[in-house]
């Protein structure tokens, strides 16, 4: 069985949706859960990298995941120029392994995971704005994407070592 550890300490990851006006993020440790953040939003990128590293610190993170733009057909856009400058960015501040995972459709299934995504009504509509606005919208992204790398895994990540604490 694996403890979801590496070289004796125990992996905590830090899931990335980057975007220029919000990065979502979400984490996950051995037991290969992935839970949203508050997503980060800054008037620069400096900004934003200030407000990762206090996370990465928070969480004991060991490692970091992104979403990767690839286009539906496979190929890369415009957009991995910018989550390429952003992993240097990374890499560079924190020096921890990056794992680059697939984000197609990761925003539309956050959107649609949403009960209003399909409801027309003004009041879904405002809510729809606001979980955009907020970030909520790139952090359940981030959760998706994180969790897709976690299940890519499978055992290698998951069913860490429980301490359960006794009656007092």
């Amino acid at each position: 069985m694996t403890h979801g550890t590496k070289g004796g300490v125990e992996r905590r990851w830090l899931g990335i949706d980057y975007g220029q006006k919000r990065i979502g993020l979400s984490y996950a440790e051995t037991l290969g859960v992935a839970l949203p953040l508050a997503a980060v939003k800054g008037a620069s990128q400096s900004s934003c990298l200030d407000q990762i590293e206090s996370m990465i610190r928070k969480c004991g993170i060991t490692e970091l995941v992104i979403g990767y733009p690839f286009h539906m057909n496979g190929k890369v856009g415009d957009k991995v120029r910018e989550v390429e400058a952003f992993i240097v960015e990374l890499r560079r501040r924190f020096g921890l392994p990056i794992h680059r995972v697939d984000e197609r459709l990761s925003t539309y299934q956050a959107r649609r995971d949403t009960q209003c995504f399909l409801q027309k009504r003004e009041k879904c509509l405002k809510q729809r704005i606001a979980q955009r606005r907020t970030g909520t919208l790139d952090s359940r992204a981030a959760t998706l994407i994180l969790q897709d790398y976690l299940d890519q895994k499978g055992a290698d990540v998951h069913l860490g070592t429980l301490t359960l604490l006794e009656p007092a």
